[in-house]
């Protein structure tokens, strides 16, 4: 629907883009908007709401999301619940290291390691591995899964999921920390800690098996547990609507992991990736999005 703004006959500037029945509640979505920093003013005339805009270049963008904000009930209680959150600054996710310890102490027991770890160069990580390398033979699939048979029958069933807290480079734990910081943090908030726990050792079994069932025990990271999570966002985005995060993440990060699978990382100079564990992750996270369903009300 094309505006064509009009001076507002108030004389102070504003234009006038909307009149709605006053029947209609547009307390939430005002609130939203100067969330956003849209300035705005709703007065009544004749029986009708009137929308007011004070730059007129909102016009297109605020009628778009007043129309979401309308005929979408999950729109509108995605609205309520950016209003409500302490999470939400001017509409944008910006959560304190309280409203995610579980995520918050992942990521320091991450950086932790990775430095008693010398970034996968001292002892350390091979108690960390899902195989200590020096004790066992795994050059062939059958000689990986007579390890992992022989250490799991040890005890040793923590390294399912220690692999995901080592790292090789500073860059790569960095990356990391900040997906799952601005990605898990919000499914800590929105679906629970438990949900998030459950999230992580599922994506860590998964992504963690099928690399080393593939490549052996040779990788670490936490991004197989980062597109579990994406995957778990996106999809069960679809079904309510309550994290924040631009679409164009999920077509990069697919993509990001499609071009794993080629010679591109290795002709550029960036080394082999741990694609199988990305591809593990990531279906878990779908799994548990179809498998979980969203919590019948998020938290405020």
């Amino acid at each position: 629907m094309a505006i064509k703004p009009k001076t507002a006959s108030q004389g102070d500037g504003m234009y006038r883009v909307k009149q709605i029945d006053t029947d209609i509640d547009l307390i939430g979505f005002s609130t939203w908007l100067r969330e956003q920093g849209v300035e705005h003013r709703i007065t009544e005339e004749g029986g009708q709401q009137v929308l007011w805009l004070e730059d007129s270049a909102h016009a297109e963008p605020v009628l778009r999301a007043m129309e979401q904000y309308l005929e979408d009930p999950g729109v509108r209680e995605a609205v309520t619940t950016v209003n409500e959150s302490p999470v939400f600054v001017r509409g944008r996710w910006q959560p304190s290291p309280r409203h995610a310890p579980i995520v918050l102490a992942s990521i320091v027991f991450a950086v932790v390691m990775a430095w008693l770890t010398g970034l996968g160069q001292t002892q350390l990580a091979y108690v960390l591995m899902i195989i200590d390398p020096q004790q066992h033979d795994w050059n062939t699939v059958g000689q990986r899964m007579s390890a992992l048979t022989e250490t799991f029958a040890g005890g040793e069933l923590w390294r399912l999921i220690t692999p995901a807290f080592l790292h090789f480079s500073w860059p790569h734990i960095i990356f990391n920390s900040v997906m799952l910081w601005f990605l898990g943090s919000q499914i800590e908030w929105f679906d629970g800690r438990g949900r998030l726990i459950a999230l992580f050792f599922v994506t860590s079994v998964l992504s963690n098996s099928l690399q080393f069932v593939v490549s052996g025990p040779l990788f670490g990271g936490l991004s197989g547990v980062v597109y579990g999570v994406l995957g778990y966002c996106w999809l069960s985005q679809q079904r309510q609507v309550r994290f924040q995060f631009p679409p164009a993440l999920i077509v990069f990060a697919v993509a990001w992991m499609l071009i794993g699978f080629t010679p591109l990382p290795v002709m550029l100079g960036m080394g082999s990736m741990a694609n199988e564990a990305h591809l593990g992750g990531f279906l878990a996270g779908l799994l548990m999005a179809v498998l979980m369903p969203p919590p019948k009300k998020s938290p405020a």
